[in-house]
Order: structure tokens, then sequence, then C-alpha cells
């Protein structure tokens, strides 16, 4: 009887095992940009979450809860559609256009074409949602911030660049560029990302590890230079959760 116990018992109530191992990265280069954009990447996905929870004209409460739930924005417009400004928070914005917002969309997409103006007071980025009413097409609400609020949810925000690569500009934290950071914006990311959305480049004797990431409905690049530039890159994988450990 106490062996057949001590023998069901593993079945019944087995012993917890965990490997450890198990969750940890294989490419350093990988592991460190995920270190690194994975904070900023959720507050953008957050945020784009929110701007497209409605498909309809907000209203000023659904506004004012937006800019609550997120300090870091700057703004927030609603235009109907002829693009005439219907409602603006703040009504003084700190930044004025540098020149007329032009947005594309596709009928029915959840979002519009991403914008980054750059004024002589630094780079704003908006996106936004379209609103209907039934099937009529009544105007945007569109959201603002300045994209280098991004790196203070990073944790070693020095060590990350974030290419906009229609513009081939790129956005750091302070005033001082990188090391290799003007040569990378420069590159021709276009056609880059035509055969992938991952992976490392040299630049110059140095070595990025990047990663496209969209910021509305555009992509946006993440980079980063290499941990290690010995490593063979094998193609950008997380580690895996899930299963039996």
């Amino acid at each position: 009887m106490r062996s057949t116990v001590r023998g069901t018992k593993e079945y019944i109530n087995p012993a917890p095992r965990i490997d450890v191992n198990r969750y940890k990265w294989e490419n350093p280069n990988q592991e460190k940009l995920a270190l690194l954009f994975s904070p900023v990447d959720a507050k953008v996905m957050a945020l784009m979450r929110s701007v497209t929870s409605i498909d309809f004209r907000p209203d000023n409460e659904w506004l004012d809860a937006l800019l609550l739930r997120y300090p870091w924005v700057d703004g927030v417009i609603v235009a109907d559609e002829n693009g005439t400004i219907l409602t603006r928070k703040p009504p003084v914005p700190l930044k004025r256009f540098s020149e007329p917002l032009v947005f594309e969309s596709i009928w029915r997409e959840t979002l519009v074409k991403t914008v980054v103006d750059y004024t002589p007071l630094g780079p704003e980025l908006y996106f936004g949602m379209p609103n209907f009413e039934g099937p009529e097409f009544k105007g945007l609400h569109v959201v603002s911030f300045d994209p280098r609020v991004l790196f203070t949810f990073c944790p070693q925000p020095e060590e990350l660049i974030i290419v906009d690569p229609r513009t081939q500009k790129f956005w750091v934290v302070g005033d001082t560029a990188p090391t290799g950071a003007q040569e990378l914006a420069a590159l021709p990311w276009g056609e880059i990302m035509k055969e992938k959305i991952q992976g490392t480049i040299m630049v110059g004797d140095k070595q990025f590890t990047w990663l496209a990431r969209f910021i509305g409905r555009d992509l946006f690049v993440y980079a980063t230079q290499s941990a290690d530039p010995e490593f063979e890159d094998k193609g950008f994988s997380l580690p895996l959760f899930g299963g039996n450990s």
C-alpha cells in the first residue's frame, strides 16, 4: 500500500520543477534590443489600442480620459471630414504645425497613416482613427506626442535609436547622437524592409541589431549597437513560454 502511494504521488501531486534555462535568449544581440525596446513598444501599443477602441466621434469625457491615462501624450484633435478642427485639447498646443497635416487611410482601416511633423521645437508624431456615422466618413480623432518621450520608458535610453525611415531621420535621448546613428538613418530602409523587418546591419565598422515595429499604420525602426557582433544572426525569435517544465 505504501509503495503504491509513493508511486502514484508523483502523478497526483508532482513536485514542481522549473527549468530556469528554458526562457533564456540564445542571441545576445536580440536580447539587448528586446530589453531596450519592449517597454517603449508596450506604451505605444497600449495607446494604439485606446485610440482604436472607438470608430465614431469621441466626446469630451473620452478625450479627458485618454489624456489622463497617457500623460505623456501632448494632445488630441477631433476634426471633421473636411479637416476642420472641431475640438483640440489642450486648446493652445505647445507645437504649431509646420505645414498642413495630410493623412491617408483605406476604407474601414483601423488607423490612418502616421505623420511626423518636424517643427522648430522638435518632432511631433500624429496618428489617429477615422470616425464614421453608419457607413459615412465623418472625420478623425488624432493623438500626438513627441517621440523622444518614449526614451523615458527605456531602461538604457542612451543605447536605443529610433529611425523614421520615410524621412531618414532618427530620434535619440539627449542632444548627442551615438556614433553611426546618422549613417543608420540614411540607409534605404524602404528597400530593406521589403525583404525583412528585423536583423543586423553594418554601418561603417559597427554592427547594429534592428527591428521594425508599427506606430500607427507605419513602420519605424528600433536599433541598438550589437552586444556581440560575432554572433551568427539566425532571425529574431522570442523565448518560448508555455509547455511542460
